[in-house]
Protein backbone atom coordinates (compact mmCIF):
# COMPACT_ATOMS: atom_id res chain seq x y z
CA UNK A 1 0.00 0.00 0.00
CA UNK A 2 1.81 3.15 -1.03
CA UNK A 3 0.59 6.92 0.32
CA UNK A 4 2.11 9.93 -0.09
CA UNK A 5 3.47 12.15 2.76
CA UNK A 6 2.57 15.70 2.79
CA UNK A 7 4.73 18.05 4.16
CA UNK A 8 4.65 19.47 7.59
CA UNK A 9 4.96 23.56 6.90
CA UNK A 10 2.86 25.90 9.08
CA UNK A 11 2.79 28.13 5.78
CA UNK A 12 0.86 25.73 3.30
CA UNK A 13 -2.06 27.78 3.80
CA UNK A 14 -1.06 30.88 3.26
CA UNK A 15 -4.24 33.62 1.98
CA UNK A 16 -4.17 37.10 0.54
CA UNK A 17 -7.42 39.23 0.91
CA UNK A 18 -7.18 42.68 -0.93
CA UNK A 19 -8.70 45.66 1.41
CA UNK A 20 -11.96 47.59 0.58
CA UNK A 21 -11.41 50.47 -1.99
CA UNK A 22 -12.19 53.24 0.97
CA UNK A 23 -9.44 51.36 2.46
CA UNK A 24 -6.69 51.74 -0.24
CA UNK A 25 -5.22 54.31 -2.31
CA UNK A 26 -6.58 55.98 -5.33
CA UNK A 27 -6.42 58.30 -7.97
CA UNK A 28 -2.17 58.43 -7.96
CA UNK A 29 -0.64 59.38 -11.33
CA UNK A 30 1.99 56.41 -11.15
CA UNK A 31 5.20 56.95 -13.30
CA UNK A 32 5.00 55.72 -16.95
CA UNK A 33 8.70 55.13 -16.78
CA UNK A 34 9.66 52.02 -18.61
CA UNK A 35 12.90 51.47 -16.43
CA UNK A 36 12.53 47.86 -14.31
CA UNK A 37 11.48 49.33 -10.95
CA UNK A 38 9.11 49.01 -8.29
CA UNK A 39 7.83 52.46 -8.43
CA UNK A 40 6.88 52.01 -4.85
CA UNK A 41 8.33 51.89 -1.28
CA UNK A 42 6.81 51.29 2.19
CA UNK A 43 7.51 51.28 5.70
CA UNK A 44 5.55 51.50 9.68
CA UNK A 45 5.04 54.51 8.85
CA UNK A 46 4.82 55.88 5.16
CA UNK A 47 3.95 54.74 1.53
CA UNK A 48 5.80 56.27 -0.97
CA UNK A 49 5.28 55.96 -4.71
CA UNK A 50 7.29 57.58 -7.74
CA UNK A 51 4.45 59.48 -9.81
CA UNK A 52 4.24 61.29 -13.06
CA UNK A 53 5.43 64.84 -12.38
CA UNK A 54 5.49 67.89 -14.81
CA UNK A 55 9.06 69.62 -15.06
CA UNK A 56 11.32 67.11 -13.69
CA UNK A 57 11.03 64.04 -11.43
CA UNK A 58 8.81 63.45 -8.14
CA UNK A 59 7.40 61.20 -5.69
CA UNK A 60 4.76 61.27 -3.56
CA UNK A 61 4.91 60.43 0.22
CA UNK A 62 1.66 59.10 2.35
CA UNK A 63 0.82 58.58 5.82
CA UNK A 64 -0.66 54.89 5.95
CA UNK A 65 -3.97 56.70 7.65
CA UNK A 66 -4.45 58.91 4.58
CA UNK A 67 -6.79 56.44 2.35
CA UNK A 68 -9.64 57.35 -0.35
CA UNK A 69 -9.12 59.50 -3.19
CA UNK A 70 -5.68 61.75 -3.54
CA UNK A 71 -6.24 65.21 -4.45
CA UNK A 72 -4.83 65.95 -7.74
CA UNK A 73 -2.63 69.18 -5.77
CA UNK A 74 -1.24 66.67 -3.04
CA UNK A 75 2.03 67.97 -1.67
CA UNK A 76 4.79 65.58 -3.61
CA UNK A 77 8.55 65.71 -2.90
CA UNK A 78 9.86 67.34 -6.30
CA UNK A 79 13.76 68.51 -6.09
CA UNK A 80 15.02 65.98 -9.19
CA UNK A 81 15.09 67.93 -12.25
CA UNK A 82 14.39 64.48 -13.57
CA UNK A 83 11.74 61.49 -13.66
CA UNK A 84 12.55 59.62 -10.50
CA UNK A 85 13.51 55.91 -11.00
CA UNK A 86 14.37 54.53 -7.81
CA UNK A 87 13.53 55.22 -3.97
CA UNK A 88 13.93 53.21 -0.63
CA UNK A 89 13.43 53.50 2.98
CA UNK A 90 16.18 53.88 5.37
CA UNK A 91 16.13 50.49 7.84
CA UNK A 92 16.70 52.87 10.25
CA UNK A 93 14.63 55.68 9.91
CA UNK A 94 11.58 55.78 9.14
CA UNK A 95 11.59 59.21 8.27
CA UNK A 96 14.59 59.15 5.88
CA UNK A 97 14.21 58.09 2.35
CA UNK A 98 16.77 58.11 -0.66
CA UNK A 99 15.56 58.85 -4.16
CA UNK A 100 17.44 58.19 -7.61
CA UNK A 101 16.81 60.29 -10.87
CA UNK A 102 17.91 60.32 -14.82
CA UNK A 103 19.40 63.76 -13.27
CA UNK A 104 22.14 61.69 -12.51
CA UNK A 105 21.73 62.85 -8.76
CA UNK A 106 20.97 61.06 -5.61
CA UNK A 107 18.99 62.79 -2.86
CA UNK A 108 18.55 61.77 0.69
CA UNK A 109 15.35 63.37 2.26
CA UNK A 110 13.89 63.97 5.79
CA UNK A 111 10.04 63.35 5.83
CA UNK A 112 8.24 64.72 9.09
CA UNK A 113 6.09 62.94 11.21
CA UNK A 114 2.30 63.27 10.00
CA UNK A 115 3.43 63.64 6.22
CA UNK A 116 3.96 66.88 3.90
CA UNK A 117 1.95 69.76 4.22
CA UNK A 118 3.87 71.59 0.98
CA UNK A 119 6.08 69.94 -1.52
CA UNK A 120 9.57 69.57 -0.25
CA UNK A 121 12.34 70.56 -2.70
CA UNK A 122 15.09 70.63 -0.60
CA UNK A 123 17.04 67.38 0.42
CA UNK A 124 19.05 66.78 3.42
CA UNK A 125 22.06 66.09 1.23
CA UNK A 126 22.93 65.48 -2.57
CA UNK A 127 24.95 62.93 -3.76
CA UNK A 128 26.87 63.64 -6.90
CA UNK A 129 29.09 61.49 -8.54
CA UNK A 130 27.47 59.23 -11.49
CA UNK A 131 27.62 60.89 -14.94
CA UNK A 132 24.48 59.22 -16.23
CA UNK A 133 21.33 58.22 -14.82
CA UNK A 134 20.61 56.60 -11.56
CA UNK A 135 18.33 53.59 -11.50
CA UNK A 136 19.36 51.60 -8.24
CA UNK A 137 19.64 52.62 -4.67
CA UNK A 138 20.14 50.16 -1.70
CA UNK A 139 20.58 50.90 2.03
CA UNK A 140 23.17 48.68 3.78
CA UNK A 141 21.05 46.43 6.42
CA UNK A 142 23.28 46.55 9.75
CA UNK A 143 25.45 49.87 9.15
CA UNK A 144 23.97 53.24 9.82
CA UNK A 145 23.97 55.71 7.08
CA UNK A 146 25.73 53.60 4.78
CA UNK A 147 23.62 53.72 1.11
CA UNK A 148 24.82 51.90 -2.27
CA UNK A 149 23.24 53.41 -5.73
CA UNK A 150 24.57 51.99 -9.42
CA UNK A 151 23.96 54.19 -12.22
CA UNK A 152 23.67 53.55 -16.16
CA UNK A 153 27.38 54.76 -16.05
CA UNK A 154 28.12 51.27 -14.98
CA UNK A 155 29.29 52.49 -11.58
CA UNK A 156 29.12 51.02 -8.29
CA UNK A 157 29.21 53.71 -5.36
CA UNK A 158 28.37 53.01 -1.72
CA UNK A 159 28.00 56.22 0.21
CA UNK A 160 28.30 57.46 3.96
CA UNK A 161 25.29 59.98 3.64
CA UNK A 162 26.02 61.31 7.23
CA UNK A 163 29.28 62.81 5.60
CA UNK A 164 28.14 63.12 1.79
CA UNK A 165 31.22 60.98 1.55
CA UNK A 166 32.17 57.98 -1.06
CA UNK A 167 33.59 55.00 1.06
CA UNK A 168 33.80 52.85 -1.56
CA UNK A 169 33.72 52.49 -6.05
CA UNK A 170 33.39 49.50 -8.01
CA UNK A 171 33.65 49.85 -11.51
CA UNK A 172 34.43 46.36 -12.73
CA UNK A 173 30.89 45.99 -14.45
CA UNK A 174 31.06 46.17 -18.40
CA UNK A 175 27.12 47.05 -18.51
CA UNK A 176 23.89 48.55 -16.75
CA UNK A 177 23.75 47.34 -13.14
CA UNK A 178 20.06 45.68 -12.96
CA UNK A 179 20.02 44.53 -9.46
CA UNK A 180 22.17 44.53 -6.26
CA UNK A 181 21.91 42.86 -2.75
CA UNK A 182 24.10 42.64 0.51
CA UNK A 183 23.60 39.73 2.44
CA UNK A 184 22.32 38.99 5.98
CA UNK A 185 24.73 41.09 8.14
CA UNK A 186 26.26 43.33 4.97
CA UNK A 187 29.48 41.73 4.54
CA UNK A 188 28.96 40.48 0.98
CA UNK A 189 27.51 41.69 -2.24
CA UNK A 190 25.47 39.93 -5.23
CA UNK A 191 25.05 42.09 -8.22
CA UNK A 192 23.56 41.11 -12.08
CA UNK A 193 24.42 43.02 -15.01
CA UNK A 194 23.06 43.09 -18.38
CA UNK A 195 26.25 40.84 -19.16
CA UNK A 196 23.83 38.13 -18.62
CA UNK A 197 26.48 37.78 -15.18
CA UNK A 198 25.74 37.45 -11.50
CA UNK A 199 28.95 38.52 -9.27
CA UNK A 200 29.43 38.09 -5.66
CA UNK A 201 31.67 40.91 -4.26
CA UNK A 202 33.50 42.20 -1.17
CA UNK A 203 32.37 45.73 -0.57
CA UNK A 204 34.56 47.06 1.46
CA UNK A 205 37.25 46.26 -1.14
CA UNK A 206 35.39 46.06 -4.19
CA UNK A 207 36.92 42.73 -5.01
CA UNK A 208 34.91 40.10 -6.46
CA UNK A 209 34.80 36.47 -5.45
CA UNK A 210 33.18 34.81 -7.57
CA UNK A 211 31.34 35.01 -11.00
CA UNK A 212 29.11 33.04 -13.28
CA UNK A 213 26.03 33.25 -16.10
CA UNK A 214 23.03 34.27 -14.19
CA UNK A 215 20.55 33.52 -16.93
CA UNK A 216 20.89 32.35 -19.84
CA UNK A 217 17.81 35.47 -21.21
CA UNK A 218 19.06 38.74 -22.48
CA UNK A 219 16.43 40.34 -20.38
CA UNK A 220 16.78 42.23 -16.73
CA UNK A 221 17.94 39.72 -13.89
CA UNK A 222 17.36 40.13 -10.10
CA UNK A 223 18.88 38.70 -7.42
CA UNK A 224 18.96 38.41 -3.67
CA UNK A 225 20.85 37.18 -0.30
CA UNK A 226 18.71 34.80 1.67
CA UNK A 227 19.15 34.74 5.20
CA UNK A 228 21.54 31.96 5.35
CA UNK A 229 23.28 32.76 3.00
CA UNK A 230 22.11 31.34 -0.31
CA UNK A 231 21.19 33.78 -3.59
CA UNK A 232 18.17 33.61 -5.16
CA UNK A 233 17.82 34.59 -8.70
CA UNK A 234 15.17 35.60 -11.20
CA UNK A 235 15.87 36.02 -15.21
CA UNK A 236 14.93 34.28 -18.97
CA UNK A 237 16.36 31.58 -20.56
CA UNK A 238 17.22 31.96 -24.32
CA UNK A 239 13.53 31.34 -24.94
CA UNK A 240 12.47 33.99 -22.92
CA UNK A 241 10.71 31.66 -20.55
CA UNK A 242 10.90 33.51 -17.40
CA UNK A 243 12.52 30.82 -14.63
CA UNK A 244 14.39 31.34 -10.86
CA UNK A 245 17.41 29.33 -9.54
CA UNK A 246 18.82 28.82 -6.33
CA UNK A 247 22.48 28.85 -5.47
CA UNK A 248 25.53 28.44 -3.20
CA UNK A 249 27.96 32.26 -3.28
CA UNK A 250 30.83 29.43 -3.71
CA UNK A 251 29.47 27.42 -6.31
CA UNK A 252 27.33 30.22 -8.67
CA UNK A 253 27.78 28.17 -11.78
CA UNK A 254 25.84 25.35 -10.57
CA UNK A 255 22.51 26.15 -9.73
CA UNK A 256 20.59 24.22 -6.98
CA UNK A 257 17.64 24.56 -8.54
CA UNK A 258 16.19 25.53 -12.06
CA UNK A 259 12.96 26.07 -12.79
CA UNK A 260 11.09 27.72 -15.80
CA UNK A 261 7.62 29.46 -14.90
CA UNK A 262 5.51 30.85 -17.79
CA UNK A 263 6.93 32.59 -20.96
CA UNK A 264 5.70 36.20 -19.59
CA UNK A 265 7.88 39.11 -21.05
CA UNK A 266 7.72 40.95 -17.08
CA UNK A 267 10.64 41.02 -15.20
CA UNK A 268 9.76 39.30 -11.84
CA UNK A 269 10.96 41.04 -8.59
CA UNK A 270 11.38 38.97 -5.80
CA UNK A 271 10.48 40.06 -2.58
CA UNK A 272 11.69 37.99 0.67
CA UNK A 273 10.77 37.72 4.14
CA UNK A 274 13.86 36.43 6.16
CA UNK A 275 11.88 35.58 9.11
CA UNK A 276 9.64 33.19 7.27
CA UNK A 277 11.85 32.59 4.32
CA UNK A 278 9.13 32.85 1.70
CA UNK A 279 9.65 34.60 -1.17
CA UNK A 280 7.35 36.27 -3.30
CA UNK A 281 7.27 36.87 -6.69
CA UNK A 282 5.84 39.53 -8.42
CA UNK A 283 6.10 40.15 -12.26
CA UNK A 284 5.92 43.84 -13.79
CA UNK A 285 2.22 43.25 -16.09
CA UNK A 286 1.38 40.34 -13.86
CA UNK A 287 -2.02 40.08 -12.42
CA UNK A 288 -0.88 37.25 -9.74
CA UNK A 289 1.71 36.73 -7.00
CA UNK A 290 3.57 33.48 -6.41
CA UNK A 291 4.62 32.35 -3.05
CA UNK A 292 7.59 30.11 -2.44
CA UNK A 293 8.87 28.72 1.26
CA UNK A 294 12.60 27.83 1.16
CA UNK A 295 14.08 24.62 3.03
CA UNK A 296 16.87 23.26 3.84
CA UNK A 297 15.42 20.34 2.35
CA UNK A 298 15.19 18.88 -1.65
CA UNK A 299 13.12 20.10 -3.48
CA UNK A 300 14.59 23.47 -1.43
CA UNK A 301 11.96 25.88 -3.31
CA UNK A 302 8.53 24.61 -2.31
CA UNK A 303 5.62 25.75 -4.23
CA UNK A 304 3.00 27.46 -1.97
CA UNK A 305 0.03 29.26 -3.52
CA UNK A 306 -0.76 31.82 -6.28
CA UNK A 307 -2.15 35.25 -5.31
CA UNK A 308 -4.89 35.98 -8.28
CA UNK A 309 -5.89 39.67 -9.20
CA UNK A 310 -7.88 41.23 -12.05
CA UNK A 311 -5.76 44.14 -12.82
CA UNK A 312 -2.16 44.05 -14.09
CA UNK A 313 0.11 45.46 -11.74
CA UNK A 314 2.81 48.17 -12.53
CA UNK A 315 4.46 48.24 -9.14
CA UNK A 316 4.79 46.70 -5.91
CA UNK A 317 5.79 47.47 -2.63
CA UNK A 318 6.20 45.07 0.70
CA UNK A 319 5.62 46.23 4.28
CA UNK A 320 8.57 45.13 7.01
CA UNK A 321 7.15 42.92 9.33
CA UNK A 322 7.71 45.73 11.97
CA UNK A 323 4.05 47.02 10.09
CA UNK A 324 2.43 43.81 10.20
CA UNK A 325 -0.48 43.53 12.01
CA UNK A 326 -0.01 40.44 13.86
CA UNK A 327 -3.52 40.09 15.82
CA UNK A 328 -4.72 39.40 12.79
CA UNK A 329 -1.53 36.69 11.55
CA UNK A 330 -0.84 38.90 8.84
CA UNK A 331 2.76 38.14 7.52
CA UNK A 332 3.10 39.97 4.95
CA UNK A 333 1.34 43.28 3.08
CA UNK A 334 1.35 44.37 -0.41
CA UNK A 335 1.13 47.73 -1.74
CA UNK A 336 0.05 47.17 -5.63
CA UNK A 337 0.49 49.85 -8.08
CA UNK A 338 -2.39 49.90 -11.54
CA UNK A 339 -2.51 51.31 -14.26
CA UNK A 340 -5.72 53.01 -13.29
CA UNK A 341 -3.88 55.19 -10.13
CA UNK A 342 -5.10 52.23 -7.52
CA UNK A 343 -2.93 51.09 -4.98
CA UNK A 344 -4.40 48.65 -3.79
CA UNK A 345 -3.35 46.64 -0.15
CA UNK A 346 -2.94 42.75 -0.05
CA UNK A 347 -3.05 41.31 2.78
CA UNK A 348 -1.44 37.65 3.17
CA UNK A 349 -2.83 35.65 6.08
CA UNK A 350 -2.03 32.34 7.99
CA UNK A 351 -5.58 31.31 9.65
CA UNK A 352 -5.76 30.54 13.18
CA UNK A 353 -8.08 30.07 15.79
CA UNK A 354 -6.37 31.56 18.75
CA UNK A 355 -6.35 35.40 19.33
CA UNK A 356 -3.48 34.90 21.30
CA UNK A 357 -0.07 36.15 20.08
CA UNK A 358 1.93 33.16 17.81
CA UNK A 359 5.33 32.98 18.67
CA UNK A 360 5.83 30.32 15.48
CA UNK A 361 4.43 33.36 13.45
CA UNK A 362 6.34 35.79 14.65
CA UNK A 363 10.13 35.19 15.36
CA UNK A 364 11.82 38.16 16.48
CA UNK A 365 12.21 40.43 13.22
CA UNK A 366 14.69 43.02 11.58
CA UNK A 367 13.95 46.50 14.39
CA UNK A 368 14.97 49.79 13.27
CA UNK A 369 18.09 49.97 15.02
CA UNK A 370 21.68 50.30 13.57
CA UNK A 371 23.81 47.57 14.28
CA UNK A 372 27.16 49.56 13.67
CA UNK A 373 28.24 52.38 12.19
CA UNK A 374 29.60 53.20 9.01
CA UNK A 375 32.99 54.12 10.12
CA UNK A 376 33.04 50.40 12.10
CA UNK A 377 31.72 49.21 9.18
CA UNK A 378 34.59 50.19 6.42
CA UNK A 379 36.86 49.30 9.17
CA UNK A 380 36.29 45.90 8.97
CA UNK A 381 33.77 44.76 11.56
CA UNK A 382 30.78 42.92 11.30
CA UNK A 383 27.63 43.14 13.10
CA UNK A 384 24.52 40.75 12.90
CA UNK A 385 21.09 42.66 12.54
CA UNK A 386 19.14 44.34 15.65
CA UNK A 387 16.21 42.18 16.25
CA UNK A 388 12.95 42.91 18.43
CA UNK A 389 10.12 40.91 18.94
CA UNK A 390 6.60 41.95 17.87
CA UNK A 391 5.22 41.22 21.16
CA UNK A 392 7.09 43.27 23.55
CA UNK A 393 8.20 46.68 21.95
CA UNK A 394 4.94 47.24 19.98
CA UNK A 395 2.54 49.89 19.69
CA UNK A 396 -0.96 49.78 17.30
CA UNK A 397 -1.27 52.54 14.72
CA UNK A 398 -4.04 51.58 12.38
CA UNK A 399 -4.71 47.98 12.88
CA UNK A 400 -0.98 47.68 12.16
CA UNK A 401 2.46 47.41 14.54
CA UNK A 402 5.32 49.99 14.14
CA UNK A 403 7.95 50.48 16.54
CA UNK A 404 7.33 53.85 19.55
CA UNK A 405 7.61 56.62 18.17
CA UNK A 406 10.53 59.13 18.55
CA UNK A 407 11.00 62.64 19.42
CA UNK A 408 13.12 64.89 17.04
CA UNK A 409 16.06 66.81 18.26
CA UNK A 410 17.79 69.29 16.61
CA UNK A 411 21.58 69.23 17.05
CA UNK A 412 24.33 70.34 15.60
CA UNK A 413 26.60 67.22 14.18
CA UNK A 414 28.88 66.10 11.40
CA UNK A 415 26.56 62.96 10.74
CA UNK A 416 23.50 64.70 9.71
CA UNK A 417 21.68 61.59 9.74
CA UNK A 418 22.97 60.00 12.67
CA UNK A 419 20.18 59.49 15.61
CA UNK A 420 23.04 58.09 18.40
CA UNK A 421 23.89 60.35 21.10
CA UNK A 422 28.10 59.98 20.90
CA UNK A 423 29.49 61.98 18.10
CA UNK A 424 30.31 66.04 19.02
CA UNK A 425 29.55 68.98 17.02
CA UNK A 426 32.71 69.10 14.39
CA UNK A 427 30.62 71.30 11.92
CA UNK A 428 27.73 74.12 11.41
CA UNK A 429 25.30 71.39 9.71
CA UNK A 430 22.27 71.57 11.55
CA UNK A 431 20.33 68.26 11.11
CA UNK A 432 16.92 67.17 12.27
CA UNK A 433 17.37 63.46 14.07
CA UNK A 434 15.27 60.99 15.95
CA UNK A 435 15.75 60.18 19.22
CA UNK A 436 14.59 58.33 21.60
CA UNK A 437 15.15 60.71 24.57
CA UNK A 438 12.05 63.14 25.42
CA UNK A 439 14.80 65.55 27.19
CA UNK A 440 17.82 67.35 26.05
CA UNK A 441 21.21 66.21 26.03
CA UNK A 442 24.51 67.49 25.07
CA UNK A 443 26.75 66.44 22.06
CA UNK A 444 30.56 64.56 22.92
CA UNK A 445 32.16 67.90 21.87
CA UNK A 446 30.14 70.08 24.31
CA UNK A 447 27.74 71.46 21.62
CA UNK A 448 23.89 71.96 23.43
CA UNK A 449 20.86 70.39 22.25
CA UNK A 450 17.91 71.84 22.55
CA UNK A 451 14.26 69.90 22.29
CA UNK A 452 11.56 70.65 20.13
CA UNK A 453 8.30 69.06 20.37
CA UNK A 454 5.94 68.60 17.02
CA UNK A 455 3.70 71.29 18.95
CA UNK A 456 6.27 73.92 18.56
CA UNK A 457 7.39 72.70 15.14
CA UNK A 458 3.94 73.13 14.00
CA UNK A 459 3.21 76.28 15.85
CA UNK A 460 6.76 77.95 13.90
CA UNK A 461 5.39 76.88 10.74
CA UNK A 462 2.27 78.40 10.97
CA UNK A 463 3.82 81.66 12.12
CA UNK A 464 6.69 81.26 9.06
CA UNK A 465 3.22 80.91 7.06
CA UNK A 466 1.68 83.87 8.28
CA UNK A 467 4.61 86.19 8.00
CA UNK A 468 4.86 84.81 4.48
CA UNK A 469 1.13 86.08 3.56
CA UNK A 470 1.99 89.40 5.07
CA UNK A 471 4.64 89.72 2.95
CA UNK A 472 2.76 89.05 -0.26
CA UNK A 473 0.24 91.31 0.89
CA UNK A 474 2.71 94.24 1.77
CA UNK A 475 4.26 93.19 -1.99
CA UNK A 476 1.20 93.44 -3.21
CA UNK A 477 0.40 96.76 -1.68
CA UNK A 478 3.92 98.59 -2.84
CA UNK A 479 3.57 97.45 -6.39
CA UNK A 480 -0.55 99.12 -5.86
CA UNK A 481 1.20 102.24 -4.66
CA UNK A 482 4.03 102.41 -6.61
CA UNK A 483 1.82 101.89 -10.23
CA UNK A 484 -0.84 104.85 -8.70
CA UNK A 485 2.22 107.03 -8.44
CA UNK A 486 3.41 106.50 -11.71
CA UNK A 487 0.05 107.19 -13.19
CA UNK A 488 0.42 110.37 -11.38
CA UNK A 489 4.06 111.31 -12.23
CA UNK A 490 2.62 110.57 -15.84
CA UNK A 491 -0.63 113.11 -15.80
CA UNK A 492 1.83 115.89 -14.18
CA UNK A 493 4.13 115.46 -17.00
CA UNK A 494 1.37 115.53 -19.18
CA UNK A 495 0.39 118.55 -18.10
CA UNK A 496 3.25 120.62 -17.78
CA UNK A 497 3.71 120.00 -21.67
CA UNK A 498 0.25 121.45 -21.94
CA UNK A 499 1.18 124.57 -20.41
CA UNK A 500 4.64 124.61 -22.30
CA UNK A 501 2.78 124.38 -25.66
CA UNK A 502 -0.10 127.12 -24.88
CA UNK A 503 2.68 129.64 -23.77
CA UNK A 504 4.99 128.59 -27.03
CA UNK A 505 1.88 129.63 -29.28
CA UNK A 506 1.08 132.69 -27.33
CA UNK A 507 4.60 133.80 -27.47
CA UNK A 508 5.00 133.19 -31.26
CA UNK A 509 1.31 134.82 -31.89
CA UNK A 510 2.85 138.41 -30.03
CA UNK A 511 6.16 138.01 -32.51
CA UNK A 512 4.51 137.58 -35.42
CA UNK A 513 1.78 140.54 -34.78
CA UNK A 514 5.00 142.78 -33.86
CA UNK A 515 6.84 141.95 -36.52
CA UNK A 516 4.16 142.86 -38.87
CA UNK A 517 3.85 146.12 -37.34
CA UNK A 518 6.86 146.95 -37.99
CA UNK A 519 6.76 146.10 -41.67
CA UNK A 520 3.77 148.31 -42.13
CA UNK A 521 5.51 151.04 -40.08
CA UNK A 522 8.81 150.97 -42.49
CA UNK A 523 6.42 150.93 -45.19
CA UNK A 524 4.87 154.63 -44.01
CA UNK A 525 7.89 155.93 -43.53
CA UNK A 526 9.17 154.27 -47.31
CA UNK A 527 6.31 156.15 -48.29
CA UNK A 528 6.59 159.61 -47.04
CA UNK A 529 10.26 160.33 -47.99
CA UNK A 530 9.06 159.16 -51.41
CA UNK A 531 6.47 162.52 -51.25
CA UNK A 532 9.09 164.87 -49.82
CA UNK A 533 11.41 163.80 -52.65
CA UNK A 534 8.38 164.93 -55.26
CA UNK A 535 7.92 168.09 -53.09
Amino acid sequence: MSFRVVRSSKFRHVYGQPLKREQCYDNIRVSKSSWDSTFCAVNPKFLAIIVESAGGGAFIVLPHNKVGRIAADHPLVGGHKGPVLDIAWCPHNDNVIASGSEDCVVKVWQIPDGGLSRTLTDPVVDLVFHQRRVGLVVWHPTALNVLLTAGSDNQVVIWNVGTGEILVHIDSHPDIVYSACFNWDGSKLVTTCKDKKIRVYDPRSGEIDSEALCHEGTKATRAIFLRHGLIFTTGFNRSSERQYSLRAPDALSEPIVMVELDTSNGVMFPLYDPDTNLVFLCGKGDSVIRYFEITPEPPFVHYINTFQTSDPQRGIGIMPKRGCDVTTCEIAKFYRLNNSGLCQVISMTVPRKSDLFQEDLYPDTLSDEAGQTAEDWIGGQDAEPILCSLKDRVSIVQGGYVSQSKSLTVTKKANILDKGKKSGPTNNNLAINASNNNNSTSGGGGGAVTGVSEKDLRDITDEIRKLKAIIVKHENRIRALEAALKSQDDDETDTTLNKKSQVSDVTGASTTAASESTADAAGEDHHNNVKAEEV
